[in-house]
């Protein structure tokens, strides 16, 4: 339970997450977004473990090439999701993300040799029928934004490409280095990689204060989230806790329906028709069977 509870705390941080980037490009640009992000996240973790454990700090000094290619995936990752947010908006995007433990299953199955049972095969098979027919509807629906939710599309696809990259390179290291040692990296290098695209004048302009807290708790939201995801691995299987994360859509879905309830204009929320809620949820129980089940061995 403890463990499902931690996963669950993660999945709620990734529900409102996009939610929660989409308010902040209205004040500023996706490259400054995750070049802030980035630089919370890193001050929080290094300043931490400068004073409870230093030692951790000692990656700093040469990490290995492995930990270097996983930081520079995850940057792809946070910008092409957060393009992905500026230009298909948050519950396309959310959908389409899906495809990043889907691809992850495929590699465990062609590198790792996991073994794909007839569950797995249909739950592939399930997922991409569902993404398929949530895109085709939001094109048909959204007809004078076709282009912004392709390109939105693209960059996702892209982002969830990375994301897949990059927990393959984590699954490796995890096996040696212990696993905020590789957060420090992860976190620490895009601070650089994205420093030259930041627009430093929007960081100096006056905002009301509630954007400035939005900005900090967007950082924060990555320690946590990482956080309480490592942690909930200590408790639980990883089948149960991929179950878990995977319903963060579903926690993105609901806050926009009740945004639209309550006349909240934060930005334009797009009315997802049934068609697409069904896609949606084939998206997500395809997903779940292709990467949360797994057969029990006989004992």
């Amino acid at each position: 339970m403890k463990g499902i509870l931690l996963a669950a705390t993660t999945a709620v941080l990734w529900g409102v997450l996009a939610i929660a980037l989409k308010v902040a490009l209205n004040y500023f640009d996706s490259y400054t977004i995750v070049w802030f992000r980035f630089f919370v996240a890193t001050l929080v973790l290094a300043g931490y473990y400068a004073v409870k454990k230093p030692s951790l700090l000692n990656i700093y000094r040469k990490p290995p090439k492995m930990m270097i290619a996983g930081a520079v995936l995850l940057a792809g990752n946070y910008i092409g999701y957060v393009q992905g947010i500026n230009y298909a908006g948050p519950a396309a995007t959310q959908i389409i993300i899906q495809t990043g433990p889907v691809m992850l299953g495929i590699i465990g199955f062609a590198v790792f040799k996991e073994k794909l049972t007839w569950i797995r095969a249909i739950g592939f098979i399930i997922a991409t029928a569902g993404f398929c027919m949530f895109y085709l509807n939001q094109i048909n629906e959204l007809v004078e934004k076709k282009e912004a939710i392709t390109i939105g599309a693209l960059w996702t696809l892209g982002a969830a490409s990375s994301w897949t990259g990059y927990a393959f390179f984590n699954k490796k290291l995890v096996q040696k280095y212990h696993p905020q040692q590789i957060n420090l990296i992860i976190f620490g290098l895009p601070v650089l990689l994205f420093l030259p695209s930041v627009n430093f004048d929007l960081l100096t302009q006056s905002y009301e204060w509630w954007v400035w807290v939005l900005m900090v708790a967007l950082g924060l939201n990555t320690v946590v989230a990482y956080g309480t995801l490592s942690a909930a691995f200590k408790y639980t299987e990883a089948n149960k806790i991929s179950i878990v994360i995977i319903m963060n859509p579903v926690i993105t879905f609901i806050v926009l329906e009740l945004l639209m309830l309550l006349n909240v204009n934060w930005f334009p929320i797009n009315k997802v028709s049934p068609l697409a809620y069904i896609g949606a949820a084939l998206v997500i129980g395809g997903t779940i069977l292709a990467v949360g089940l797994t057969q029990k061995k006989k004992a």
